[in-house]
């Protein structure tokens, strides 16, 4: 079994970080030619191809991120035996979880939980709009993405959607004025401020049916596209808020928010988006399999 070279593995790097070979020619004083030698010894050894070319870039191939993630991981073993000489044995697995930026945070913690706090491994976050986020996904710079917008799928869809979670509605507010858990759903729903999601949200769509259903006008009070400023907008008592009681799940432990109503029929959807991919990572498999289907 050939011995990896790693002179070879930080030249690749060094690609990847570019995205040229031209650039990374110049910054490693050495000739394209010469890299480009190089790069495909390491292909040859690795038996998968590492970059494909994209207009006059070079973008890594799913075999080539992993590649990278272990390459980054040798480099820095290597970096911490040097300075330390504490730290071998401790390489740590990176995980990158995109989450739409409008996604309940304690959901996120709970999906999360089974693999905060281990030290094998490296959890990467980050947030953002969903369409950035499966680009992410398509491009293998997220592993896996946590949503309650399930993308449309068809035949031609890369994306695998995996059920997590399926929350409970609540009509949410402060325990003041009292008197309010004695009013009927209707009553409220047409004479309280209301704190709603965007019209573009999924839950914004069933409440809407709802009212239509009921023939009720609301007082809107607020719109908003953000779970967290949802929540603090509900605590200064701007409105009851149309929630599932997980975003507000600490405040309402406290006794700051009370559950003036319940919606029958209405639910948030919570899903996670992978892709079918050849060299899967673990961590991903692990934490779907420990998270059971939650239905509230």
């Amino acid at each position: 079994m050939a011995v990896l070279n790693l002179h070879h593995l930080r030249l690749f790097r060094a690609v990847a970080r570019d995205g040229t070979l031209t650039g990374a020619a110049q910054a490693l004083n050495l000739s394209q030619s010469a890299l480009s030698t190089q790069i495909k010894s390491l292909e040859a050894m690795l038996g998968h191809a590492l970059f494909e070319r994209r207009g006059r870039g070079l973008v890594l191939t799913e075999a080539g991120r992993i590649a990278l993630d272990h390459a980054e991981s040798i480099f820095r073993t290597a970096e911490d035996l040097t300075a330390t000489l504490r730290n071998t044995g401790t390489a740590r697995r990176p995980l990158r979880v995109g989450a739409l930026a409008t996604l309940s945070r304690n959901f996120q913690m709970e999906f999360l939980i089974p693999l905060i706090g281990r030290a094998d491994v490296e959890l990467v976050l980050r947030s953002g709009a969903q369409s950035d986020l499966l680009r992410g996904l398509e491009a293998l710079a997220i592993d896996i993405v946590l949503t309650n917008l399930a993308p449309a799928r068809d035949t031609s869809s890369p994306y695998l959607v995996h059920d997590l979670s399926e929350q409970p509605v609540s009509l949410i507010g402060t325990p003041s004025p009292p008197g309010l858990a004695s009013r009927s759903l209707v009553d409220l729903l047409g004479n309280e401020p209301l704190v709603l999601p965007t019209p573009e949200s999924a839950l914004r769509a069933s409440f809407d049916a709802l009212i239509e259903r009921l023939g009720v006008v609301p007082k809107i009070a607020a719109e908003v596209d953000d779970m967290a400023m949802l929540r603090l907008l509900t605590r200064a008592n701007a409105g009851l808020a149309v929630i599932p009681p997980i975003v507000v799940r600490d405040e309402l432990n406290a006794g700051i928010l009370v559950e003036h109503a319940q919606f029958e029929g209405i639910s948030e959807r919570f899903c996670a988006i992978t892709l079918q991919r050849r060299f899967p990572n673990p961590l991903v498999a692990e934490l779907l399999d420990t998270f059971e289907f939650d239905h509230g």
